[in-house]
Parts: C-alpha cells; sequence; structure tokens
C-alpha cells in the first residue's frame, strides 16, 4: 500500500505541474488570441465584487 501511495502522490505532483505550465502557456504567452478573447467575452476575468455589493445595496 505504501508504494501504490507513493505513486499517487507522483501522479499527482506531475498532473500540477503540468496545470500550472499549460496556464502559463495559454495565459501569460499569449498563444491563443481568441482563447483570451473567449474569457474575456464570458466575464471570467473581470471583477464583479462591486456589482455584487450594489446589488445588495438596492435591496
Amino acid at each position: 500500500m505504501k508504494t501504490f501511495e507513493r505513486i499517487l502522490l507522483k501522479i499527482v505532483i506531475v498532473q500540477f505541474l503540468f496545470l500550472v505550465i499549460t496556464q502559463l502557456f495559454f495565459h501569460k504567452l499569449n498563444v491563443f488570441p481568441e482563447l483570451k478573447q473567449l474569457s474575456q467575452y464570458e466575464g471570467v476575468t473581470d471583477n464583479n465584487f462591486t456589482e455584487l455589493l450594489e446589488t445588495f445595496r438596492r435591496q
């Protein structure tokens, strides 16, 4: 069981590293500009916290 846990932990670490590398590759290096435009269109990158507060204050 100990070897299985060690192998599983290595797999999790490798997956996390690949996730970080692909996020940097796609978002910071601007490899696919369409992906950045799509995320801005969907509002994922916007900071809508003030609009949320304004919505609560109006009630």
